[in-house]
């Protein structure tokens, strides 16, 4: 199974989030993701098997035995990929306890030998893929306000032709 660990986002800062998309969709083409998607990756581990999961549940529970809630403020806009065919995201400030926790799930899941994407850590929330973003500026659109996050999961994420639906395995909350 496609497996990811993620913090979740508190709904107000969902809320905020999505109202943000609409007002972005009226100038760029793509498929916007639902606002139930909405999340930020701490660690993309791709296919594991169930053995590997429950390893994947013993990081995240060591991680945020350890975590302090984090703070998410957002920081921008920006695009993994090129302008007519990319990701667009919202950036979340690299706060010392996001940081500290992506750092710790990660080091978790490198001691009990469960692979994930070793990419650096960049914090964001993905609004949009195989989005056409405008060589014009785009419209001004209000950030979501800062709050605080304390629940990470472990989600099972399957692919089709309407996008990704994600399945909650496993939640710490702390």
């Amino acid at each position: 199974m496609r497996t990811f660990i993620a913090l979740e986002l508190p709904e107000a800062f969902v809320d905020e989030v999505a109202g943000m998309a609409r007002a972005l969709g009226g100038a760029v083409e793509g498929r916007f993701a639902p606002r139930e998607n909405y999340h930020l990756t701490l660690a993309f581990l791709g296919d594991v098997d169930d053995a590997t999961a429950q390893q994947a549940m013993g990081a995240l529970d060591e991680a945020c035995a350890r975590a302090a809630s984090v703070r998410l403020a957002a920081d921008g806009l920006g695009k993994f990929g090129r302008a007519s065919d990319a990701t667009l995201w919202l950036g979340i400030a690299e706060d010392d306890g996001l940081m500290a926790l992506a750092a710790s799930v990660r080091e978790g899941l490198a001691s009990r030998g469960v692979p994930f994407d070793p990419k650096p850590f960049k914090p964001h929330v993905t609004l949009a893929r195989r989005a056409r973003i405008p060589k014009a500026p785009l419209p001004p659109v209000p950030f979501p306000e800062p709050v605080f996050a304390t629940k990470a999961t472990l989600f099972k994420s399957t692919l089709d032709r309407q996008g990704a639906i994600y399945k909650p395995l496993y939640t710490v909350e702390w």
